[in-house]
């Protein structure tokens, strides 16, 4: 008798993280099958199907196959999970729960409050049913045309600007396609409390950032990929999985993507700490100041007295946008990579950004970087950047005497703050 086979089907899958996800959670086998519209009943119909997970476009396409639908799949409108009972195919929809539990995670609540909705597809319906079963006040989507009931992004914001809570269920801003975009600016909005971002690649898209920006709690999708999982996985096998299992292999699939990114001032150890932690973790480790020479083939003190400090910056923005889809890995800055808001941006989008504040006493000048040759310019650089040094980062380390302590405080917080 052929095993069943379980997994996930959508258009395209090749930056999805369920394989890993379920491989942590059960012992089935569990891959991932892209596949075009056409082929979805037929596979749907395999005898030997266990059970799939379902991803966009076909939430709702993938209903018409099915023998019976959970009356929370229907009342929602699209089914994310199938499983085969005795050859017949049941319906499921995973997401609400998954929802639901990213946001309070998050802590952002939605009872009595205006829910702006961004996005059509399936993954609408599943943000509108958890907006309706967690009590929000009103829950709007918001689209490109004002079809089926929706509002226009301008009217969002020309006659929605009080809204509470903004909840992106569009594409917008996801790997490999549009990282660094978004599908609204959220400044008009003076009025949110929270914002939900179901894209968890890259782990903080554009709009995540701009809500940490100004101190609104936000959050990308990974935690409600995980949470849908753990529901999918009950179902699949038919056993209870405990909270802190689910809870586990979210910490395990975040420490694993994202990166450990190191920012401070020169000589205060940021190359070597990051050699440390990259070698017990098995990782990458990319030097930004090491990738700027060897792109521009001279020392950066030659970069400088040849080209000035616009051109290295620049030369500095460019190799720190080249690690922006970078995951799993460990980057060490240059001690000025900070002072620009758009190379923040590229390292946070996958990245934690720890601030190594070493004591000035313990930082030397040296020859290698122009603006820290002296201790007088060491003193006037740490002035100038500690506000930026502290407002960029996640968190501030106070280094130990050597480079394997500071490792060791690093991976603690990493693991204490997932």
């Amino acid at each position: 008798m052929t095993e069943p086979f379980f997994g996930c089907i959508g258009r395209h899958l090749t930056h999805s993280y369920s394989k890993e996800i379920h491989a942590l959670l059960a012992p089935y086998p569990y891959e991932l099958y892209p596949m075009e519209p056409e082929k979805v009943g037929e596979f749907v119909r395999s005898p030997s199907l266990g059970g799939i997970n379902v991803t966009i476009p076909y939430k709702r396409d993938v209903m018409q196959y099915l023998d019976c639908i959970d009356p929370a799949a229907l009342s929602v409108g699209a089914v994310n999970t199938v499983v085969n009972r005795g050859g017949r195919l049941y319906g499921c929809n995973t997401d609400v729960f998954g929802m639901e539990r990213l946001l309070a995670k998050n802590r952002i609540d939605l009872k009595d409050k205006k829910v702006l909705i961004l996005g059509t597809g399936g993954t609408f319906l599943t943000a509108l049913a958890a907006a309706s079963e967690l009590g929000a006040r009103e829950a709007l989507r918001v689209s490109r045309t004002a079809k089926d009931g929706a509002v226009t992004y301008k009217d969002a914001v020309d006659l929605h600007a009080d809204a509470d809570v903004i909840i992106n269920t569009t594409p917008v801003g996801m790997f490999p396609d549009t990282v660094g975009e978004k599908p609204i600016d959220i400044t008009p909005f003076k009025s949110l409390s929270g914002v939900a971002d179901v894209i968890y690649n890259p782990l903080r898209s554009a709009l995540v950032l701009d809500a940490e920006k100004r101190g609104i709690p936000a959050c990308g999708g990974l935690y409600m990929l995980v949470f849908q999982a753990v529901r999918a996985a009950e179902l699949f096998t038919g056993t209870d999985i405990p909270e802190e299992k689910g809870e586990e292999v979210y910490g395990r699939i975040y420490n694993q993507k994202c990166n450990i990114v190191l920012t401070g001032m020169p000589a205060c150890g940021k190359s070597t700490v990051g050699a440390v932690l990259a070698e017990k973790l098995g990782r990458e480790f990319f030097d930004t100041d090491e990738m700027i020479e060897k792109a521009e083939n001279m020392k950066i003190s030659d970069i400088f007295a040849r080209h000035g400090e616009k051109y290295f910056r620049n030369a500095e923005t460019r190799v720190i946008r080249s690690l922006e889809n970078k995951t799993g890995a460990v980057i060490s800055t240059g001690g000025g990579s900070v002072l620009r808001e758009e190379n923040v941006r590229s390292l946070k989008a996958n990245g934690r950004v720890f601030f190594l504040d070493r004591d000035l006493k313990f930082l030397l000048p040296t020859d290698t970087r122009p603006l820290a040759a002296t201790a007088e310019d060491i003193k006037k650089r740490y002035a100038e950047r500690i506000g930026t040094y502290i407002s960029s980062a996640d968190i501030r380390v106070l280094p130990r005497r050597t480079p394997e302590g500071t490792a060791q405080i690093i991976l603690k917080e990493a693991e204490e703050n997932t």
